[in-house]
């Protein structure tokens, strides 16, 4: 069947904020760009518009992406698009995590990462031989030229008008092994890299003076590869960026020559996972926090000696956690002169560790959608608490931290740790991150 054209949709979550979009759909652009270029390729972000899904028919072929909270809404989008006649695949995390979700909805799981099925699912349908399931759990290398971006797709886009925050990706993958994470299911435990001259064409073409790397671990690269991370620095460093930040850990501060050529490459801030202040979580933390709150400190200083910022991520509900955790933790912020904080609940998703554990313990809540699954409920019972403690507990927390004065005194605390040559650049990206991490919390209660 000749392909009219390839639609590929983003569910709704957030709408518009002030007028942009706050999750860009950088995983759609990556899969538009796979499109043959005789083939018309579009990319919808149901929370810039509204679908226009009376306008398809069974020659167009439209692919959903979707995480584990947008994976109803993905469903339901499927149905409609259906009755129009298209064929609608499936894809994204939820799916790669639990593929048998959508085999009653959907036309075609696509688990894994697409480099090599995506191609494959276009070829397919055109040619009559469409399967039910695609899996590429093969984790193509990424300086294969698999990751560019095609300047169509770019147009269409319009990511400077449309978004408050660009998204770029420089390494996948993450050879951690922490029980309740999904990283080593999407992306595979094998850290893989962009060739630094496609990064640098990319950041280049696309005009990006900030952005945030969506990397799960970029910074566990100061430690498996950093020929590649120097490497990469100096070639940043010659670009007019205004600064950008990326998702690590603790273990960039044993790297003060990185450090720096990473503040001279204009990075603005690490995301670091603490996760935990609480000694006993270390081994659901897969080796990368052990609760040690001397050392984080340390670390926090350490990063922030070289002119970098620091986010601290934290995540509650884990089975050593008690009532006491949520003070102990806001003591800790209060006195570490983190730039933001992030604070999360352990959320047991499907094919994680963490989840088959629970769930043949009897602790996983019942449930008839995944909308809860946002890090923002609880979905399952604690060891040491109840549902509702859990719960109190880190509405105390979370409305003590987001709390209008302390994102000041926080943001204000940031800015000034920047020189005056470099203040007015700074000035938005002090106090951004936590007013985002404040609206996520508001997801409670919408």
């Amino acid at each position: 069947m000749t392909i009219r054209k390839v639609i590929l949709i983003q569910p709704r979550r957030d709408g518009r904020f002030l007028g942009r979009g706050t999750s860009q759909p950088y995983t759609l652009m990556r899969l538009a760009s796979l499109v043959p270029a005789d083939i018309p390729v579009e990319i919808w972000d149901e929370d810039l518009m509204d679908l226009p899904i009376h306008t398809l028919g069974k020659q167009d072929l439209v692919g959903i992406s979707a995480k584990t909270l947008l994976i109803d809404r993905a469903r339901m989008l499927a149905g409609r698009i259906r009755q129009q006649g298209a064929t609608v695949v499936i894809g994204g995390a939820h799916i790669t995590l639990a593929p048998e979700e959508g085999e009653e909805w959907a036309d075609v799981i696509a688990v894994g990462e697409g480099y090599r099925t995506w191609p494959r699912i276009i070829r397919d349908f055109e040619g009559g031989t469409l399967q039910k399931r695609y899996v590429d759990e093969e984790w193509a290398p990424l300086d294969s030229g698999v990751a560019v971006l095609q300047d169509r797709v770019l147009r269409q886009m319009n990511e400077h008008r449309n978004y408050w925050t660009t998204y770029l990706e420089i390494t996948r993958g993450c050879p951690r092994n922490c029980t309740f994470c999904t990283a080593i299911r999407v992306s595979g435990r094998k850290m893989r890299l962009r060739l630094v001259e496609e990064v640098v064409e990319e950041i280049e073409r696309r005009k990006l003076r900030r952005f945030f790397l969506t990397d799960d671990n970029f910074g566990l690269n100061f430690r498996l590869n950093p020929e590649y991370m120097a490497e990469l620095f100096r070639a940043l460093a010659k670009l007019p960026l205004q600064g950008w930040t990326c998702q690590s850990e603790q273990l960039v501060g044993e790297y003060p020559e990185l450090l720096d050529l990473a503040r001279q490459a204009h990075l603005d801030k690490f995301f670091i996972g603490f996760e935990s202040i609480n000694p006993g979580n270390r081994k659901e933390l897969g080796g990368k926090a052990k609760g040690d709150v001397a050392h984080y400190r340390q670390m926090i200083q350490q990063v922030h000696d070289h002119g970098i910022g620091v986010v601290g991520l934290f995540v509650f509900g884990l089975d050593s956690d008690t009532l006491e955790t949520f003070q102990a933790t806001h003591d800790f912020v209060r006195t570490s002169e983190l730039d933001s904080v992030s604070a999360t609940i352990l959320t047991p998703y499907p094919g994680t560790v963490q989840r088959e554990e629970m769930l043949a313990a009897g602790r996983i809540l019942p449930h008839d959608t995944w909308e809860r699954y946002d890090t923002n409920h609880v979905t399952y019972v604690p060891k040491h608490m109840t549902v509702e403690e859990l719960t109190e507990g880190y509405d105390w927390l979370c409305k003590q931290l987001y709390q209008p004065a302390q994102i000041i005194k926080r943001g204000l605390r940031a800015w000034r740790r920047h020189p005056l040559s470099e203040a007015h650049k700074r000035l938005v990206s002090s106090f951004s991150t936590d007013i985002g991490y404040r609206r996520e919390f508001a997801h409670r209660y919408t």
